[in-house]
């Protein structure tokens, strides 16, 4: 049984990492301090074969008992309310954690796994974006923190590989909803579901043109296990190509969850992206991967999921 150690498995995507990975026959060892992460999401594979948690600071020194094969890098704040919160510790995730789980992979012989983002991108200039594209970001803007810091875990991923041989991937991720997105994280799609069920107006930043894909997390994970097990070394986007404008993504809500509540125009944040859309062809042509569930399906699964914790 081969070992994969996934830190940031007690969030949102970690926690349905750690699922799959069990399911596929993995042993894994689940690492996160609870900063953004929830004991609520992984409470249901305690005593369950194979799993094991550890309660830990990624940036503080890591040690594990044993053989690894895999160690999957997903331990970072990652919504702009988070980050905004906590800029140092984001900062310290993406460098120190992303320098001390390299290092666990070099000592272990294990392949790494880093959660990258389309953040990378910044405020692209060019759309779709592909992963030749070095991206549009203010380094000293209030969401550089995050997006500096995920630039810079690519770098020393890629440093740990030429110079020490590492067997690394990067996933670049993409807007990915589903069930155990926090309730009050601040992004588009558990802010407009916990409006919209509280009959409240929701939220649109600007005119509502800006635009976004959405992904659901079963499809997020399914490529992400794909390009862990594939030989592909360079950035890989993970994500939905299916754009919309915010405005249209806040009428369905409005339309799923059947509100009668009206959208309400907020003045834009500074830096926020203008359009969001990835290229998948590396995806498709490399992984054999592209998006499964279509938008109505995954937003039913994601609001019946809310209306069990929106309050």
């Amino acid at each position: 049984m081969t070992r994969a150690l996934i830190t940031g498995g007690a969030g949102f995507l970690g926690s349905h990492l750690c699922e799959l990975f069990l399911e596929r026959g993995h042993e894994v060892i689940c690492m996160d301090n609870f900063i953004t992460g929830s004991p609520d999401n992984i409470k249901h594979l305690f005593g369950r074969d194979g799993f094991s948690f550890i309660k830990q600071d990624v940036t503080q020194y890591i040690h594990i008992d044993g053989p690894l094969d895999y160690v999957l890098h997903f331990a970072s704040p990652a919504s702009p309310i988070d980050y905004l919160e906590k800029p140092i510790q984001t900062l310290k995730v993406g460098s120190l954690g992303t320098h001390k789980t390299l290092g666990v992979a070099k000592d272990k012989g294990a392949r790494y796994l880093l959660a990258s983002t389309s953040e990378t991108y910044g405020d692209p200039l060019v759309h779709p974006q592909r992963e030749d594209y070095w991206g549009n970001v203010n380094c000293v803007g209030p969401r550089g923190v995050y997006d500096e810091a995920k630039r810079f875990a690519e770098a020393m991923t890629m440093a740990y590989h030429r110079f020490h041989g590492i067997e690394t991937r990067i996933v670049r991720i993409f807007n990915t909803y589903g069930e155990r997105m926090r309730v009050n994280d601040g992004r588009v799609v558990p802010a407009f579901i916990s409006q919209a069920l509280r009959n409240e107006p929701l939220s649109v930043f600007g005119d509502g043109s800006q635009t976004r894909s959405f992904c659901y997390v079963s499809d997020l994970i399914e490529g992400i296990y794909r390009l862990l097990m594939s030989a592909e070394r360079q950035p890989t986007n993970i994500g939905n190509p299916a754009e919309m404008t915010v405005l249209q993504f806040a009428e369905e809500i409005q339309r799923l969850v059947g509100t009668t509540a009206p959208i309400q125009f907020l003045p834009l944040p500074e830096d926020d992206p203008k359009v969001r859309r990835p290229d998948i062809t590396k995806a498709r042509t490399i992984l054999g991967w592209e998006p499964q569930v279509p938008l109505a399906l995954g937003l039913e699964r994601t609001i019946a999921y809310f209306r069990g914790v929106v309050t």
